[in-house]
């Protein structure tokens, strides 16, 4: 026999909510330990800290990408990501959507521009960040791991905890703050929840990345009003993530993962 009662679903309601905002913060949260550490002077006046941290960042990515599966793992019983229905035409909104993310990083090589206000529109050489060759001379089974680690969080993690908080959840409640949220069919279109996802999807990135990330949010809002599937959403952000992965390492442009 269901137990319906009020409570019953207060409780279902809360673990679905849990399932798709908790991940999507676990994995946040670990994002801002570099600059945590930073800020509380976790470095050696000479500079040599920035080795540290950099240390750091080796270990950081594959761990946060085993605690982030940890939980989504554990909760993944109230995530519901079907129909799997418009792959195709979210596939191809992947191609599309990161080769105009990546687009104004190549133009600024080929054009030779010099850095200027345009790096708010993604105009800027992205060549800083995190280098995984700089360990094949330590160890090449620990480089294999790190770039093994840094493509699944890329391609696996990052997509599907992402969905799940931005599409799944946010899009919905700002439909309907006040009352029940998961009542609201996945993908229905609303100027607000429009306006402000996309809105924060932009903001959490680097200023460098704003023209980027507008742009691949308001596509990825119309493949989910479109298709009506979270399943669909995943699978755009994961092609244009993996496709993002295989440039950055042929070449060498880290700034951008």
């Amino acid at each position: 026999m269901n137990d319906s009662s009020p409570a019953s679903e207060a409780r279902t309601s809360s673990g679905r909510t849990m399932a798709y905002v908790a991940p999507f913060c676990c994995f946040m949260a670990f994002l801002a330990i570099p600059d945590l550490l930073l800020a509380l002077s976790f470095s050696t006046a000479d500079g040599a800290g920035n080795d540290s941290i950099s240390h750091l960042n080796s270990w950081l990515y594959p761990l946060q990408t085993t605690v982030t599966v940890m939980v989504l793992a554990a909760l993944w019983k109230h995530v519901h990501v079907g129909p799997h229905t418009g792959w195709l035409l979210a596939g191809g909104t992947g191609v599309l959507s990161i080769l105009m993310w990546i687009l104004p990083g190549h133009l600024f090589d080929t054009w030779q521009m010099s850095d200027g206000w345009w790096k708010f529109v993604g105009f800027a050489a992205r060549t800083e960040g995190f280098n995984p060759t700089e360990l094949k001379t330590a160890s090449t089974a620990f480089y294999g791991f790190i770039v093994t680690m840094r493509f699944i969080r890329l391609v696996v993690v990052a997509p599907i905890i992402e969905e799940l908080f931005w599409r799944g959840f946010m899009m919905r409640y700002l439909v309907a703050p006040d009352g029940d949220y998961w009542k609201v069919p996945f993908g229905t279109y609303h100027r607000r929840s429009l306006i402000i996802v996309t809105a924060m999807v932009v903001i959490v990135h680097a200023p460098v990345d704003y023209f980027g990330a507008l742009l691949f949010g308001l596509l990825m809002y119309g493949i989910a009003v479109r298709t009506k599937s979270l399943s669909a959403c995943i699978l755009m952000h994961a092609t244009a993530n993996l496709l993002l992965g295989l440039y950055v390492m042929s070449s060498h442009k880290w700034g951008y993962w």
